[in-house]
């Protein structure tokens, strides 16, 4: 695009540099050849560089208030238009943006210091929930990151009100719980301080009852009894550990279809996609180690067809 002029911000280094170039407010510069001529410009390489999105310009520079940032005019030949930063051989820089201007500048939200948040009183960013600390949560009072549901202090949880990681449940502390108020962790059932419980109520680990506080000495293996101790020590399939309920999409991965899915999902810049159980067993599956299968089928117990109704992964 040629003989334009657009209006764009651009971030500098607290002494107002930019990549060792000194500019100064008020000025104009041009790129030019060594005889003075102008000559265009190279997106990523050479030309003055800002983004018409003051948010943008955060994917190259740090969210940091010690660094100046400016409103700036591009004029001349411009490249760039249609992506997140433009580049022209020929800027100027017509003012300094103070930090409060650039966060109200930033956030469609209400007492947000971050940026990208569309939400009120984010300190994170891109988030489109209320009160998020950390980056990307779509729900609302979470402390981590890429949280769509509420009051979260741990990342990628799609319920409430957990501490830990990955939990689908509610009010869990523990890791990779899909049932509720578990401290403990990868408990299918509710109320567990042990880990591995499909019940509720229980203090014990890998109970399937009621107010159990000790644990089995042996288990069932594709419903047949097992030493626990021969379970423990056996060679596990590495993907039976990689059962993930949900998982962050970032806005550049998403497809069509999925954009309009979530014609929000710029805004937090992506979004939590979850999985069914069987969902996340064959996308665990699908990317086994090569020795997995064997590894399968040496478990104690094994049955193909128990598996295959667990899991809906058919095992020849």
């Amino acid at each position: 695009m040629e003989n334009n002029k657009i209006k764009a911000y651009k971030v500098f280094n607290s002494d107002w540099k930019c990549r060792d170039f000194q500019y100064d407010v008020g000025k104009t510069y041009s790129l030019t050849d060594k005889e003075g001529k102008l000559i265009s410009p190279v997106l990523c390489e050479s030309g003055f560089h800002a983004c018409i999105k003051v948010n943008n310009c955060f994917n190259y520079y740090n969210f940091n208030p010690d660094n100046k940032i400016a409103e700036v005019e591009l004029f001349g030949v411009i490249l760039g238009i249609d992506a997140d930063k433009q580049c022209s051989n020929n800027i100027t820089i017509v003012k300094e943006i103070t930090w409060t201007e650039m966060l109200n500048l930033a956030n469609t939200g209400l007492g947000c210091s971050g940026h990208s948040n569309s939400g009120r009183n984010n300190s994170g960013n891109w988030n489109s929930g209320h009160s998020n600390s950390g980056d990307r949560n779509s729900g609302h009072s979470n402390l981590g990151d890429r949280n769509s549901g509420h009051n979260n202090s741990g990342n990628w949880n799609s319920g409430r009100n957990n501490s830990g990681n990955w939990n689908s449940g509610h009010r869990n502390s523990g890791n990779l719980n899909s049932g509720d108020r578990n401290s403990g962790h990868r408990n299918s059932g509710n109320l567990n301080s042990g880990d591995w419980n499909s019940g509720d109520w229980n203090s014990g680990d890998r109970q399937n009852g009621f107010f159990n506080t000790v644990s089995p000495k042996t288990i069932n293996i594709f419903n047949k009894d097992c030493d626990i101790e021969i379970w423990r020590k056996v060679n596990k399939p590495h993907f039976i550990y990689n059962i993930i309920l949900n998982k962050w999409v970032s806005f550049n991965n998403m497809t069509e279809e999925e954009k309009i899915k979530y014609p929000k999902a710029f805004v937090c810049n992506g979004y939590l996609e979850t999985f069914s159980y069987k969902e996340a067993w064959k996308n665990a599956y699908d990317i086994r180690e090569s020795d997995d299968i064997e590894l399968l089928k040496a478990l104690p117990n094994f049955d193909a067809k128990i598996f295959e109704k667990i899991t809906g992964i058919k095992i020849d």
